[in-house]
C-alpha cells in the first residue's frame, strides 16, 4: 500500500458490521437502486448480495466536502446539498451514490458540474479479503502515491465494494435556464459559448443549458440569438434509454444523413456535445477492447481480486 492507500482498523460499528457481511469467502456482489443493474454483463448467479450502508457522516459546506455513506441516494445527497445551496457532478437518475461512482457515470451537464472522477476525494471500500481499505484524502494536498479513488470510479464494483466516501460539492448557480431551437448548429452554438453547462442535439433540434450570474446567462443567451431562434423551455428533451461513448467524429456524424454515419446506428438519439456521449433508441453494439487493454485490466483484476468474487460476471470494459 502506498500512503494514500491502506488497510484501515476502523472503530465505526456500520463500516465494521458491513465488511463483516461482505466477509472473506463466496461470490459477493452489492444491491443499490438497480438503476444500470444489466450494465458490464449478467451477475454470476448464486452471488450474496448486501447492501452499502447509507446516511450522512459529516457535511462541511464551508470546505464543499461532504463524507457520506456508500448506498445514500443520489436525490437524498442532492436534498441535503440543496439546503446549503450546493451540488455535486453525480448523475441524477434514481440511483445510490456506491452505484453511480461504480458505474462511472456522469451527470449529463458535467461540463458546468464536473465529471464524477473529480468529484470523488476518499473513497473506503471492503477488499476481497474482507478488509476496510481507504484511499484519497479530503484535500488534494493531502493525497499522494496511487490514486485508487479514480480506478474505483466505472470499475462497477469489481476491484472494491464502496462502502463510504468523500465528496466535493459545488455551488448551485443563481441562474439556470435552458433554451431550444430548430436547425441552430449545435457545433456552432457550442463553439460560440463560454461556458455552457450541456449543448444537446437529436439532429433538428438544439438544446443549450446556461448557469451562472444573471448577466452572464443574459450575455450568453444574446450571443445564442445570433446563431438561431432560441426560446426558453422547462429543460432536457426525453432522452433514449441507451448510453453510447462515441468518437467526437461519429457524433458529428450522427448530425448527417442516415447514408453518412459512418455505420453508427443509434436510432432516434439526443447528443452531448463535446462529451462523446449520445443517448440512444438502441443499445451499443459490443466494441472489441485493445489486446493491451485488456491485459492491464486483467492483472489489476487479479492484484485487488485474485479469487474473482467480488461482482462476479460483470467486465467494466463491456459498459
Amino acid at each position: 500500500m502506498t500512503s494514500s492507500s491502506a488497510a484501515l482498523a476502523v472503530d465505526d460499528p456500520v463500516l465494521t458490521a458491513f465488511a463483516e457481511d461482505v466477509g472473506t469467502e463466496g461470490l459477493i456482489a452489492v444491491e443499490g437502486a438497480r438503476t444500470r443493474w444489466e450494465l458490464g454483463g449478467e451477475l454470476t448467479p448464486g452471488a450474496r448480495l448486501v447492501r452499502a450502508p447509507t446516511g450522512v457522516v459529516d457535511y462541511k459546506p464551508e470546505e464543499m466536502t461532504i463524507l457520506v455513506r456508500a448506498g445514500t441516494t443520489v436525490a437524498d445527497l442532492h436534498a441535503t446539498l440543496a439546503e446549503r445551496g450546493q451540488r455535486t457532478g453525480l448523475p441524477e437518475r434514481g440511483g445510490t451514490i456506491g452505484g453511480a461512482l461504480a458505474v462511472g457515470e456522469n451527470h449529463l451537464c458535467a461540463l458546468g458540474r464536473g465529471r464524477v472522477r473529480e468529484a470523488l476525494l476518499q473513497v473506503r471500500y471492503v477488499s476481497a479479503e474482507g478488509r476496510i481499505i481507504s484511499s484519497g484524502g479530503p484535500t488534494v494536498k493531502n493525497v499522494s502515491g496511487f490514486d485508487l479513488p479514480r480506478l474505483v470510479v466505472g470499475s462497477l464494483g469489481t476491484i472494491g465494494l464502496i462502502a463510504e466516501v468523500i465528496l466535493r460539492t459545488n455551488p448551485k448557480p443563481s441562474v439556470s435556464r435552458w433554451f431550444v431551437a430548430d436547425e441552430a448548429d449545435p457545433i456552432v452554438a457550442f463553439d460560440a459559448l463560454l461556458a455552457p453547462s450541456v449543448v444537446l442535439t437529436n439532429g433538428a433540434n438544439t438544446w443549450v443549458h446556461l448557469e451562472g450570474h444573471g448577466p452572464d446567462v443574459d450575455h450568453q443567451h444574446r450571443a445564442l440569438q445570433a446563431i438561431g431562434s432560441f426560446a426558453e423551455v422547462d429543460g432536457t428533451p426525453p432522452l433514449p434509454p441507451h448510453r453510447w461513448s462515441l468518437s467526437p467524429g461519429d457524433v458529428v456524424g450522427l448530425r448527417r444523413s442516415d447514408a453518412d454515419t459512418g455505420g453508427v446506428d443509434t436510432g432516434a438519439f439526443v447528443a452531448v456535445v463535446g462529451l462523446g456521449l449520445v443517448f440512444g433508441e438502441k443499445p451499443q453494439p459490443a466494441r472489441p477492447l485493445d489486446p493491451a487493454v485488456a491485459t492491464v485490466a486483467q492483472r489489476v483484476k487479479e492484484q485487488f481480486d485474485p479469487t474473482g468474487r467480488l461482482n462476479p460476471g460483470r467486465d467494466p470494459a463491456a459498459k
